[in-house]
């Protein structure tokens, strides 16, 4: 990393194995002094103006900084000193937002605008003000090779991607979030690397020799060296969180890291987390992606967890996915049995220690709903990975009618969870969200195009549909078409979730922190859901055909509706892929349900 000092520049880095360190500035290479622990420093006098710079490690480079904040010229040219405290903030009164009663946003800023830059998605917040978004949650932005893929292949994790606008614009984001109400979740990826630009084995020992994903080496977590590569870790998580006054980190599959110290680095994290989060005085949020199904990762360090926030739920996707499409290939098979979406808006996970025949094995473990409150798993019926990993990027727009894609909306928003959203699913988009890449290197942008057709293979996917990543034109048909979103089926469904977004915030019973407030019936057929809470019902007809619903309260307040609903003979009937929101009076149960509020509660 390098800091400014007046007229010199300070320079360190960290190469315990090196013999010999020298920094190249201009025309010049100077020497570093080794320091305690492997570490290596200098300072340079240094003109006005920019400062590039590169790592000589035993005479081999120069190689961009580790820590590098700035790469103006892509991830294998030198890097520039940028310091994050000179941005004149004007968010001193932003106090933060809990994650628990929110609603996130989740989008890609490649995608998100014509321009994909941070500075036109801001322009596009009061959008997401309106919708009644709490959260933006970025895509990873961290500098990669190439101009645009999904950010999942960044090698210079402090550095923000300069096709974005770089990490100056990215302030300028955070502060216009902040001045407009929006906390923002940034996505970080610590389980691996990309493939190109990976300087980090030049200089120690980052990555592990005996452990690697379908997506690259595993970081050193456990190993000789590895208290410096938590530290680096962990050092760029309090980075975006303090430096760039991000609010929250969504951590990409942590099931991918390998980690057997006694001192988990997730906890370990949670713990540098809360420190900063004291320290500022505002809410700062962890939240997991992880394919285990296990509690541990949302139970509080005090109870023997590793204290994170939250994390993501795909069982509740892959259960209201099969409900609305009856698509049953690959991992959604499981989610075709009976009451799968019930037992899932009641527990949390559906597979809580039952058997997984994709997996070919029993997985997860069951949630204590007593002491973990449904907030900490996010959920939705959209989302970067369960779109973009399909063979083609459709989104469910193309297949669902306007009824099931409200009844999809209706289940995420007013059911007991975290819900998120995925950019543009608010007005059906129509179009994609494909998996994309700009591999500059040819033999590595075949090669990921053959891993994916593989996965899709797995799937039982048409893989002689699938597009090009390479081929720009996969980019361009990702972003989001605007001019759509004020017409015909757009508008309408907009306005449901705009209406929706509101009941969730006016309802307190919407949000109670409590899973022994959440009621769940479903027919035997799975034709049709109620969700029940306090004093808030939400009865869906998945099916194609009219059902009555008997049990529903006929007097019962209509708050919203989406398709048709009428009353005959005492029941309530529902039409086609319809839903109605009713004010249910408490019944007996909810009565002598526990009042203990919630360690989360909900604001």
């Amino acid at each position: 990393m390098a800091t400014d000092r007046s007229r010199s520049q300070a320079f360190e880095v960290w190469a315990p194995e090196a013999t010999t360190v020298q920094v190249v500035v201009g025309e010049a290479a100077h020497p570093l002094q080794a320091v305690a622990d492997g570490w290596w420093r200098t300072d340079v006098p240094v003109p006005g103006g920019p400062i590039d710079y590169g790592y000589l490690i035993d005479g081999a480079g120069p190689y961009p900084d580790p820590r590098s904040r700035r790469q103006p010229n892509g991830v294998h040219a030198l890097s520039r000193v940028y310091d994050p405290d000179g941005f004149a903030w004007t968010d001193h009164a932003w106090s933060g937002r809990q994650l628990a009663g929110a609603v996130i946003y989740e989008l890609h800023i490649g995608t998100f605008t014509t321009e994909g830059t941070l500075d036109a998605a801001a322009a596009r917040l009061d959008h997401l003000v309106e919708l009644g978004v709490d959260f933006v949650e970025l895509l990873p932005v961290n500098a990669f090779n190439g101009v645009h893929n999904w950010g999942y292949d960044g090698v210079l994790w402090y550095a923000v991607h300069e096709p974005y606008g770089g990490p100056e614009a990215y302030q300028r984001f955070v502060n216009s979030c902040h001045a407009a109400g929006l906390g923002v979740i940034q996505d970080v990826v610590y389980n691996h690397l990309g493939p190109s630009g990976n300087y980090l084995p030049q200089f120690g020992p980052y990555l592990r020799t005996d452990a690697a994903s379908t997506w690259g080496s595993a970081l050193n977590l456990d190993g000789p060296g590895s208290d410096e590569v938590r530290r680096y870790i962990i050092d760029n998580a309090l980075g975006w969180l303090g430096d760039y006054h991000v609010d929250g980190l969504r951590l990409d599959a942590v099931h991918a890291l390998v980690d057997t110290r006694a001192l988990p680095l997730l906890e370990e994290l949670a713990g540098a987390v809360a420190s900063l989060s004291a320290a500022v005085q505002r809410p700062l949020s962890l939240i997991a992606e992880s394919d285990l199904n296990n509690p541990i990762l949302i139970t509080s360090r005090e109870s023997g967890g590793y204290g994170l926030d939250a994390q993501w739920n795909d069982d509740f996707h892959h259960a209201l996915h099969v409900a609305l499409s009856g698509e049953v290939t690959g991992y959604y098979a499981d989610f075709a049995a009976p009451g799968a979406l019930a037992k899932t808006l009641t527990g949390g996970f559906f597979h809580d220690g039952t058997m997984s025949t994709f997996r070919g094995r029993h997985h997860g473990r069951p949630i204590d709903t007593r002491t973990i409150p449904p907030a900490r798993l996010v959920v939705y019926s959209q989302d970067h990975d369960q779109i973009g990993n399909r063979a083609i990027g459709d989104r469910p727009s193309s297949t669902l009618d306007d009824g099931q894609l409200a009844i999809a909306a209706a289940v995420t928003l007013l059911g007991p969870f975290t819900p998120m959203l995925f950019m543009g699913e608010e007005w059906a988009a129509s179009t994609p969200w494909q998996f994309f890449t700009s591999h500059p290197e040819p033999d590595l942008g075949q090669a990921t195009a053959r891993g994916r057709l593989a996965e899709f293979a797995r799937m039982g996917w048409d893989e002689s549909a699938v597009p090009n990543p390479q081929d720009p034109q996969t980019f361009l048909r990702s972003k989001l078409d605007w001019t759509e979103k004020d017409d015909g089926r757009h508008a309408r469904l907009l306005a449901f979730y705009r209406e929706l977004a509101r009941i969730r915030r006016e309802r307190p019973d919407l949000r109670d922190q409590r899973f022994a407030s959440v009621h769940a019936d479903a027919a035997a057929d799975a034709a049709w859901l109620v969700l029940r809470r306090e004093r808030t019902t939400l009865v869906v007809n998945f099916s194609a055909d009219a059902r009555p619903l008997p049990g529903i309260v006929p007097a019962a307040e209509v708050i919203a509706s989406f398709g048709s609903c009428l009353s005959a003979g005492g029941d309530r009937t529902l039409g086609p892929h319809s839903l109605v929101v009713l004010d249910t009076p408490p019944t007996d149960s909810d009565r002598h349900a526990s009042r203990t509020p919630s360690e989360e509660a909900a604001p």
